[in-house]
């Protein structure tokens, strides 16, 4: 039997194929359009997903039954001794603090560790890719789990939104801050510190957006992050749900600017219910302290 094994939920961005290549398992979230369930990755494709959102059905978010949870972990412990659950972020969904709950019944305890480090998307991707480095290098999964937590804060994103109507949807802006915003071509910039997403600015038009969030990020490299900056400890990340085209330009115009590589991946389906299409998003992570 294998030592440790890794799941997460499909928030981070990492497809069922991707899975199968890293070697982990993926809970595919579910949403609603209207009373209809739909798994993402399992059961409708980002195009027709994209085209309901597009068309103006009404669109929901919800979080994996404790059942699938259970019925997951149980499957993998079959195979591995442990398992490190890592869910989005505790600060967006109630997922997170089921999956603990689960956790502590005699069943699973001291077998699953639920990681919560606030992570979300290419952030949570990353840090799946943190913990398979950690267990090569022979670390238990409740070591794991702390270090991954106690480098929560390690780590930021900003998001721009290209249409206001989404966020109108979720309660976020008012329908008249929406519509004013729309004509005056608006912008907002999100940022997520600390599994939390708030807003951090407003711009006219994506060109001003891009840049501000270029330079929002250069500053946080030389002012929060300066220590694994120096010491070449930070991995640049972009997530988007913008199409191909868009994404490879951002992309591109993210490793010219601060010549690093970047890690990107398509912001989950779940995320671009209160985004919509067209949203760009540039995040850090630092490398966990061992």
């Amino acid at each position: 039997m294998k030592s440790i094994g890794i799941a997460t939920d499909s928030h981070g961005g990492i497809s069922q194929s991707e899975a199968k290549k890293l070697g982990i398992r993926v809970l595919p979230m579910p949403f609603y359009f209207g009373d209809e369930c739909y798994y993402e990755d399992v059961s409708i494709t980002r195009e027709e997903f994209f085209q309901k959102l597009n068309s103006g059905e009404n669109v929901s978010t919800s979080q994996p039954s404790p059942e699938a949870v259970i019925e997951l972990w149980r499957d993998m412990l079959k195979e591995f001794e442990a398992i490190l659950y890592m869910p989005m972020s505790s600060g967006l969904s109630g997922s997170c603090n089921t999956a603990r709950m689960l956790a502590s019944d005699e069943e699973f305890e001291g077998k699953v560790f639920v990681v919560d480090n606030g992570r979300i998307s290419t952030l949570q991707h990353r840090s799946i890719l943190d913990a398979l480095e950690l267990i090569e290098e022979g670390y238990s999964a409740k070591e794991i789990q702390d270090i991954l937590e106690k480098s929560r804060n390690d780590m930021t994103i900003f998001i721009a939104v290209e249409n206001l109507e989404y966020l109108k949807r979720g309660g976020r802006i008012s329908p008249a801050t929406a519509m004013i915003g729309t004509v005056l071509n608006i912008k907002p910039i999100l940022r997520l510190e600390t599994g939390i997403l708030e807003s951090f600015s407003k711009c006219r038009g994506m060109k001003k957006a891009k840049s501000d969030m270029l330079l929002a990020m250069k500053k946080e490299l030389e002012t929060t992050f300066s220590e694994y900056y120096k010491n070449n400890e930070v991995y640049m990340l972009a997530a988007t749900s913008a199409d191909e085209e868009t994404t490879k330009e951002w992309v591109e115009e993210i490793r010219e600017y601060f010549g690093l590589e970047v890690l990107s991946d398509p912001l989950s389906l779940g995320i671009s219910c209160h985004t919509g299409e067209g949203a760009l998003g540039i995040g850090i992570s630092c490398r966990p302290k061992r």
